[in-house]
């Protein structure tokens, strides 16, 4: 028997079909809705320019598949207009040509906890080099477990080096919805295979995050774009160590683009894995940080003046003159 084509089913197959960095999609699915745009996909009949972005053998079956998985290994596919769908800080991604990137057309998500509270008013990115030194670990790791000790989620992917650092760091306080990994494969990969079980654990406390299906293998670019979302589903991102061509830095640049606070942990003066940090503090990119209060500080300080209302200008008058 069939399926019916609801959102959810229409949003999981959109998936399938393109990778989620596709803004030809992402422009179609907000001009036609995403049950016809599936529909539409599917048949072959869409515009060429979507169906450029698009495989030739997506399917309605290994979509259905992919449902089923993910509510085997305990798993959701939360999407737009679900109660834990997280709106507020998913705003600054449109399929604008000048944005810093496309929102997702849904997340798989495996863990108990709410997606909108883990993204809520208190969470922070911590992400830096996956060749991390001993001084990068344990930087990390104290950072994050002074912030989820204070009630805020560490969000980092679950890579080696820092973001492993900044998991187990969180973890540590038994507190939950201490910690979410976002990954860039899907949540039933086993990926990194040394951190199966610390994803275990984290999915348990907190979430375990991805943007692509269960059974989606790792890729290169879809660590890449994992960076975007990252810097959107959290209020702060702060790099622990990153080189000048590190991939922490593509999540620090769009928060930055996102207008979120961007920090970063400073190291010694002649470690390389700390030059990307140094970059980051000297171009104003991001403010140097050395604690937990001072990312608290700079979050709350975010938070107030997002929630701040906007001062009454007398008519004929312009702001700041």
């Amino acid at each position: 028997m069939s399926r019916s084509i609801d959102a959810r089913r229409a949003r999981a197959f959109l998936q399938h079909a393109a990778e989620p960095t596709s803004a030809a999609l992402a422009r179609y699915v907000a001009r036609v809705g995403a049950i016809d745009a599936a529909h539409r996909i599917a048949e072959r009949t869409a515009p060429s320019g979507v169906l450029a972005d698009c495989r030739d053998d997506a399917g309605w079956e290994l979509t259905d598949a992919s449902l089923d998985a993910a509510a085997q290994a305990g798993g959701r596919f939360v999407i737009p207009g679900d109660d834990e769908w997280p709106t507020d800080v998913l705003t600054g991604l449109t399929h604008d040509d000048d944005a810093p990137g496309v929102p997702p057309m849904g997340l798989w998500v495996r863990g108990a906890a709410r997606l909108n509270e883990l993204a809520g008013a208190r969470s922070v990115a911590i992400v830096g080099s996956r060749a991390a030194t001993q001084y990068g670990e344990h930087h990390a790791a104290e950072l994050a477990h002074a912030l989820a000790s204070r009630g805020v989620t560490v969000w980092s992917g679950a890579a080696y080096g820092v973001d492993g650092a900044a998991h187990r760091g969180a973890l540590a306080t038994d507190r939950p919805g201490s910690t979410v990994a976002i990954l860039g494969c899907g949540f039933s990969m086993g990926y990194p295979a040394g951190h199966v079980g610390l994803l275990e654990r984290i999915a348990r406390v907190g979430a375990v995050v991805s943007e692509y299906p269960p059974h989606t293998p790792p890729a290169r670019h879809r660590f890449l774009a994992r960076h975007r979302l990252l810097a959107a589903l959290t209020r702060a991102t702060v790099i622990v160590e990153t080189g000048v061509r590190g991939g922490a830095r593509t999540t620090a640049g769009t928060a930055a683009a996102l207008s979120r606070p961007v920090m970063a942990l400073p190291g010694p003066v002649t470690s390389v894995q700390s030059a990307g940090c140094h970059q980051l503090i000297q171009t104003g990119t991001a403010r140097l940080v050395t604690s937990a209060d001072d990312i608290i500080a700079a979050i709350d300080k975010a938070n107030a003046a997002e929630t701040e209302p906007e001062a009454d200008v007398p008519a004929g008058e312009t702001p700041g003159r």
